[in-house]
């Protein structure tokens, strides 16, 4: 397929501002760079499959998508062998920090355990706020992010389904839920994996993707 244009999504993404207590993710210095390098990777691969599904999760983890640089992604599945994404033996290409904070995280296993059993190309994965809300002062801290900042995220998580022509969004929590229904999507929701939802998510996710097979 052609190139996806991704270019609204990127100048969306950085001019969104990011208070004290919340962290953009792909800066100029080595650790934003390292993100935005793995981004752009795994933008590259889903595209390869024309995806039509889109995962929007609530907000980057400290354990996945802030090292990672890819939502609902730790240190452990950049490591895969063989690729999540591509099936290579030599697994997908991605960068790993030389010392990462943390090497995992349960949402990220919950939501690529789920993958394993997907039919058809790989989902798209995205956050309905892109930077990493954490406690002040603690940046190794998750926060929930306010309604002004899930407000202002959307319009970048519209631009990327855009850009890649998704037609199933997922909302992951109600939070992406209500976001999207206030700027008219309306997404199929599932339980967030966190918090003892994983079983639940899981098969609602399997459940969907029965159903989406069966649409062809």
């Amino acid at each position: 397929m052609s190139a996806v244009d991704t270019a609204r999504f990127w100048s969306l993404l950085r001019e969104l501002p990011a208070p004290d207590d919340a962290e953009f993710l792909y800066g100029a210095d080595d650790a934003g760079r390292l993100r935005t390098r793995n981004l752009l990777r795994y933008l590259e691969l889903i595209a390869r499959n024309r995806p039509r599904v889109m995962l929007v999760g609530e907000a980057p983890g400290h354990r996945g998508h802030t090292i990672s640089g890819i939502s609902f992604t730790s240190v452990r599945q950049l490591t895969a062998r063989p690729g999540l994404i591509t099936g290579d033996p030599d697994g997908d290409g991605f960068e790993v920090p030389a010392d990462p904070a943390f090497g995992w995280e349960a949402s990220s296993a919950v939501v690529w355990g789920a993958m394993a059993g997907w039919r058809g190309a790989l989902p798209l994965f995205w956050p309905i706020y892109p930077h990493h809300p954490h406690e002040p002062g603690r940046p190794a801290t998750n926060r929930t992010p306010r309604a002004s900042e899930v407000a202002a995220g959307t319009p970048v998580a519209l631009a990327l389904a855009e850009a890649f022509a998704v037609t199933t969004v997922v909302a992951v929590g109600r939070k992406a839920q209500g976001a999207l229904a206030r700027n008219g999507v309306e997404a199929v929701a599932v339980r967030h994996p966190a918090q003892g939802g994983a079983r639940i998510f899981a098969t609602q996710l399997a459940e969907l993707n029965v159903g989406l097979a069966a649409e062809g």
